[in-house]
């Protein structure tokens, strides 16, 4: 099973990645947006298991951390212990955090793609005429409300 489990390199490597492509600005064309959701819907699923593997090895860095240890042994109050594990597992939690904020804006842009398809659709649904036969607009050519 633990096979499975991203390394932590590995993981921050492909968060690097995915936040890459993220921050590529897609014009509202429906064809590129189409295909933008096809890869985003795959990083979705993708950021969900990498964000599963990043809370591995933050569970596993606090069971293993010392400080929990000598917090514990010392009567720390639980308050201060688990600001002293949160900090001794700063890279950890950087990578949950990096990793859940990449999955929710995966959601959001293909939520956001999701509408502009929709609408290049009624907009050509509406050039085409309510019948569904073309427009009688004399500016109006097929080709330009071609299918996606």
């Amino acid at each position: 099973m633990l096979d499975h489990i991203s390394s932590i390199e590995q993981l921050e490597k492909e968060a690097g990645e995915i936040q890459n492509y993220l921050e590529i600005t897609c014009s509202e064309d429906p064809e590129e947006c189409i295909a933008r959701g096809n890869d985003l819907v795959v990083y979705m699923a993708r950021s969900g298991k990498m964000l599963a593997d990043s809370k591995y090895h933050k569970d596993q860095a606090l069971a293993d951390s010392i400080i929990r240890s000598l917090g514990e042994q010392a009567g720390a109050p639980p308050s201060v212990l688990n600001k002293l594990v949160d900090a001794a597992c700063k890279r950890e939690n950087n990578l949950v955090n990096r990793l859940d904020r990449i999955h929710r804006t995966c959601v959001h842009q293909v939520e956001w793609l999701r509408t502009v398809v929709s609408k290049a659709k009624e907009e050509r649904r509406v050039g085409s005429g309510v019948s569904g036969k073309p427009s009688q607009d004399p500016h109006y050519t097929h080709s330009d409300y071609a299918p996606f």
